[in-house]
């Protein structure tokens, strides 16, 4: 029997009226995923992946402890269980980037899983942690991912996450696929001039070198008072073949849904043995410091 996931991607911008303090921006943005959910269960979509800190701007332009106040807990959060209420009302699984808190002064990019019944999974913390100019300057934010690289069955599929700057280096997405990722979200926040000619090359070939779907996403429009640049959307769903199904626009909030048709996994695996032909006893110095 033929196996297919619908999956949905929103990207959203903050927009240029809303104050862009910790609390009244993340109330705004929580609000306007609230809007977008239902559109994407009303698509059909059976899992839905929002952008890389979701309920927030991309405060990473600048540091200022002042946006520790927006961390929350994963699973006890209020943000999760609001997301696990959705999911559960929407029969939706949910990926749910989040500003996390461990514990006082202990902070993660991180994204929590929920399945379609609103039963919380487990989470995957970002492990690449960018510190660069211009304006992204997340050491100040986060610490190092340490819960590797987990994978989660949703039902329909087997689901990975990896986090924005994450998709530069190729050994976790191909841990992913050696955990049985069938499809894996890249929740990010990238400006054009810095990154744009790396947005549909990058992604495309880890899924071509794993033999998996990935759905890639993006916020959009410029952030004040930081304007970095133009945050330009673009989020997609490619497959393991490396082709781009569905696109969204380059400044729009918008939801994007694809049909990906999981049994092209088998079929381009069987014809690109790339897990046979591995050679892991060769690879010591991938992993050396």
């Amino acid at each position: 029997m033929p196996r297919t996931l619908r999956a949905a991607l929103i990207q959203a911008g903050v927009g240029p009226d809303v104050d862009v303090s910790p609390a009244p921006v993340k109330a705004h943005m929580i609000e306007k995923h609230l809007a977008l959910l239902p559109e994407a269960a009303k698509k059909g979509a059976q899992v839905c992946c929002m952008q890389e800190l979701f309920y927030g701007p991309y405060f990473c332009a600048e540091q200022q402890t002042r946006w520790y106040d927006i961390t929350e807990k994963i699973p006890d959060g209020p943000t999760t269980t609001l997301m696990q209420e959705q999911a559960k009302k929407l029969k939706m699984a949910i990926v749910v980037p989040i500003y996390e808190e461990e514990n006082t002064g202990v902070y993660y990019n991180t994204a929590a899983v929920i399945d379609s019944g609103g039963k919380y999974l487990g989470k995957y913390r970002k492990n690449h942690i960018p510190h660069c100019n211009p304006g992204f300057w997340e050491k100040f934010y986060f610490r190092p991912g340490n819960l590797g690289y987990p994978v989660w069955d949703i039902g329909p599929a087997k689901i990975g996450v990896y986090i924005c700057y994450d998709r530069h280096f190729p050994e976790g997405a191909r841990a992913l696929g050696l955990n049985g990722a069938e499809v894996v979200f890249n929740p990010s926040a990238t400006v054009a001039g810095l990154s744009e000619y790396l947005w549909k090359l990058e992604q495309p070939a880890h899924a071509v070198a794993n033999g998996y779907f990935v759905g890639a996403i993006n916020r959009i429009g410029k952030e004040a008072p930081w304007n970095i640049g133009e945050f330009y959307g673009q989020s997609y769903f490619c497959t393991p073949r490396g082709k781009i199904i569905a696109e969204a626009s380059r400044d729009k909030d918008e939801v994007v849904v694809a049909d990906l048709d999981l049994d092209m996994i088998q079929e381009v695996r069987n014809t690109w043995q790339f897990y046979r032909d591995r050679r892991p006893e060769t690879y010591g110095t991938l992993t050396a410091p």
